[in-house]
């Protein structure tokens, strides 16, 4: 279910926060958005989204690019 009150700005701010982050530690080992989502089971577009900070992971999801990407899931939400 949708929420009917957007989260606060600061709450916006730390997810592209950990958006960057992701993606940082992404690029840091050569892979590619595509390569990420496919070893996780999400769509590109979904994973891209969290990249960007316009959608709010799932924990579940946080773990799995984690692990993908190689890094433990405290680097990504500091």
């Amino acid at each position: 279910m949708p929420r009917s009150v957007p989260p606060p700005d600061w709450v916006i701010a730390r997810r592209r926060s950990i958006g960057c982050r992701i993606r940082a530690a992404r690029e840091a080992t050569g892979r590619t958005q595509e390569q990420i989502a496919l070893s996780i089971g999400m769509d590109r577009a979904t994973y891209n989204r969290i990249e960007q900070g316009h959608s709010a992971a799932l924990v579940d999801s946080l773990i799995l690019i984690a692990d993908a990407i190689g890094v433990p899931l405290s680097e990504l939400v500091e």
